[in-house]
């Protein structure tokens, strides 16, 4: 009797891409937000950071996770995870990371159980 096929958005992750989702998604439970996000920098720490609304201040969880990252003191980035179900970064977002990590990182988008749905390009 054969296995059915695993769906085609789940692809194995490298181990430490895969904590950046375990990451993105306890943050995003843990404030319940719409969205979590992780970044690992070129040193590899980690920064999370979950969509903040404020009167005065809207970010999404990724540019949160970039801003904490960079005051942090971080100067390149890795990777980067979005965990939610918008599933479409903004060209903010990718902005946000490409300026820390280039066009060519990879940004990981997730839905809420933390199965991977696609990966983009900063750059993209």
């Amino acid at each position: 009797m054969s296995q059915p096929d695993a769906p085609a958005a789940q692809t194995a992750l490298d181990p430490e891409d895969a904590k950046l989702v375990t990451l993105a998604r306890s943050a995003r439970a843990r404030l319940a937000r719409p969205e979590g996000a992780a970044v690992r920098d070129g040193d590899g720490r980690t920064y999370l950071a979950a969509t903040v609304e404020l009167p005065s201040l809207r970010l999404s969880a990724l540019q949160a996770a970039v801003a904490a990252a960079v005051s942090s003191g971080a100067a390149t980035l890795e990777a980067a995870v979005v965990v939610g179900e918008a599933h479409e970064p903004s060209t903010t977002d990718l902005a946000a990371v490409a300026d820390l990590a280039g066009a060519d990182c990879p940004v990981i988008l997730a839905d809420a159980r933390g199965r991977v749905v696609r990966s983009v390009r900063a750059g993209a």
